[in-house]
């Protein structure tokens, strides 16, 4: 045994050995008390998915992630922007947008963190921010977040071995909020995407970046989820969420895996306080690369446009088409756009594009981005209880802030005249002073009409299979669909220049 000392020291061993010994014994104590629990614990039952021995988490996880920062951080660079923002530009790109979650902000939660500077007055100010990119080639070309460089006149890149050099925008999207820089220079450290395969969820992930304008600093998590879908607007992005922190100032920085390979392009955070809760969103690197080589081919992102808007197919609204499955309800169709030509309507419902199976409007919006412009686009819908084949030849897609233009405001027109009540849908409507459909009149607060946003003012153009023009029409309409023994029953509905399809529950008015 190890004699003690007066002064309480194991005799002859200096305080660095005696702490190392007794972190040894501890550690074999640790290895003995979980070797006994182990030999003693229950086996799982058969069949179940922790039958078989998972390897431990500690084989093979990095005893430290320094040689792998060492390895990449030189590629990642800070980003410096100096330009004048008007004080709404200020609230819906850094601060999570409008309350309501529309596209054109973000919910209050969804924050993109370019770190900015100004303070919101009446008139445009100077701006001056900071955010993160990294090089993609050795010849200056590098990637960031759209909303990193949105506003700028001017961009600086400073590298991690203190040089500086300033950038010119080589390309955009708003779409995939994407952009690519290119800075003069050669032989520049850059780093590469890993496009061939996605990390698992739990696989271990470093970010980089320049949170707060600190400069390059890394943080480690695991890959939380994949797929997150309907965080930006975008119908191009499924999200990839990690839990290394991420704060004002990433956005637009890599996350690496182990190999180095970057994985992801940092963009948003979920925060309700406004800093990191561990719940980060990147850009998937596929996504990244396919945009990045675009934007450096020809400066800008081609997709395919069929000119229709399209929402999803909710349990409720299947219900109301009578249908099973999945797809894309067909919402509004662009007069003399590319659909509206090949005979595309509204309230078409569409299984398939090209052969591929779509479960979601954003799956076809994807779908239909693959093709370039003058490509025939083959549509599977279903109408009137039939399948059809329908061939678009697709058009090139407007710029997103010019398809923003076409979003319509407040419902106008006549005002209602007189109003009668439909209690089974806890609406009042009345005849449309120009003869389109029937104009809300009144909503009862307690209905489901209510409850999914339906409001005075909103024109119904049809209910079920029925083209609406009149309070009897659409009272008609309920009723067949109680006979037929549904729940609800669909309505077309027009706010403006937005159509969108409403399933509202038939109560027993």
């Amino acid at each position: 045994m190890l004699g003690m000392g007066s002064k309480g020291q194991i005799k002859g061993m200096s305080p660095r050995k005696i702490l190392t010994s007794y972190g040894v014994a501890a550690a074999a104590l640790c290895a003995a008390a979980a070797a006994g629990y182990v030999a003693h614990a229950a086996a799982p039952p058969e069949g179940a998915v922790n039958s078989r021995p998972v390897a431990s988490a500690a084989v093979g996880a990095p005893v430290s992630f320094a040689d792998i920062v060492q390895h990449v951080a030189p590629a990642v660079v800070s980003i410096e922007v100096e330009g004048k923002l008007g004080p709404r530009a200020i609230s819906d790109e850094f601060q999570g947008g409008d309350d309501d979650g529309l596209p054109g902000g973000l919910p209050p939660e969804l924050r993109r963190f370019f770190q900015q500077i100004p303070q919101g007055q009446a008139q445009p100010q100077p701006m001056r921010g900071a955010g993160s990119g990294f090089f993609i080639s050795a010849d200056g070309y590098l990637v960031t977040n759209n909303h990193v460089i949105d506003h700028a006149d001017k961009i600086t890149v400073h590298t991690a071995d203190d040089r500086t050099f300033k950038a010119r925008l080589i390309g955009r999207d708003a779409a995939t909020d994407l952009a690519v820089l290119k800075v003069d220079g050669s032989g520049l450290p850059f780093v590469s995407f890993e496009e061939r395969g996605k990390p698992r969820v739990g696989d271990w992930v470093v970010a980089v970046g320049n949170p707060f304008n600190l400069g390059g600093t890394a943080t480690a998590g695991i890959v939380s989820a994949l797929g997150r879908r309907n965080l930006s607007g975008s119908s191009y992005v499924d999200f990839m969420q990690i839990d290394a922190p991420i704060n004002r100032g990433n956005s637009g920085g890599p996350t690496f895996d182990l190999n180095g390979r970057v994985v992801g392009v940092n963009t948003m955070i979920y925060s309700p306080s406004g800093g990191s809760v561990g719940i980060g969103f990147d850009i998937p690197a596929d996504v990244a690369a396919q945009v990045s080589k675009q934007l450096i081919s020809t400066g800008k992102v081609s997709r395919g446009f069929i000119g229709a808007t399209v929402q999803d197919v909710t349990p409720e609204i299947a219900d109301s088409l009578g249908v099973t499955g999945k797809g894309a309800l067909v919402a509004e169709v662009t007069e003399g756009g590319p659909a509206a030509a090949a005979g595309v309507r509204p309230g078409d419902l569409v299984l398939k594009v090209n052969g591929v199976a779509i479960a979601n409007a954003s799956d076809l919006t994807r779908q239909v981005g693959l093709a370039r412009a003058g490509d025939p686009i083959h549509l599977q819908v279903r109408r009137d209880g039939q399948v059809r084949e329908i061939v678009v030849r697709s058009g090139l897609r407007p710029a997103e802030d010019a398809l923003a233009l076409n979003d319509g405001g407040a419902a106008r027109g006549g005002e209602a005249q007189e109003p009668g009540a439909l209690a089974a849908l806890g609406l009042q409507v009345a005849p449309d002073a120009q003869g389109h459909g029937v104009r809300v009149a009144g909503v009862d607060a307690s209905s489901d009409a209510a409850q999914k946003g339906l409001r005075r003012g909103d024109l119904i153009l049809r209910a079920g299979e029925r083209a609406v023009s009149s309070p009897s029409d659409l009272k008609t309409a309920v009723a067949e669909a109680k006979k037929a023994g549904k729940k609800s029953v669909l309505l077309f509905v027009a706010r403006g220049a937005q159509h969108t399809f409403v399933p509202v529950e038939i109560g027993q008015g």
